[in-house]
């Protein structure tokens, strides 16, 4: 019998992966949630709040921004950029895809890259 040595590196993994339009920010600014903080806030910037680190931190969020947006169309669509790259309708695609990411992955670290 002989011995064997192993040197493991644990590297992250990413679990979700997804980009979104800059031309959504006006419209993400304008989804304000029960705790002051916009969509624009849980999405693009969550590096710069205070508890945004983790998956689960941002899943419910992510959710009521969702219901936000799907109860008034007619308001949010003021904000579809004119080129088409940002719609309302990508928008709820895009909330509720990581929305459910987070929630099945809660222990994962928030990395965005502007």
């Amino acid at each position: 019998m002989g011995l064997s040595i192993n040197l493991m590196v644990k590297q992250p993994v990413s679990v979700y992966s997804d980009n979104i339009t800059h031309n959504l920010v006006e419209m993400a600014s304008n989804v304000t949630l029960s705790n002051g903080m916009t969509l624009y806030d849980v999405i693009w910037r969550p590096d710069e709040q205070e508890g945004l680190k983790l998956a689960k931190d941002i899943g419910e969020l992510l959710d009521e921004g969702w219901n936000i947006l799907m109860s008034d169309p007619v308001h949010y669509q003021q904000w579809n950029s004119d080129n088409g790259w940002g719609t309302l309708e990508g928008l709820e695609k895009f909330v509720y895809e990581y929305r459910n990411a987070c929630w099945s992955n809660p222990d994962a670290e928030v990395e965005v890259c502007r």
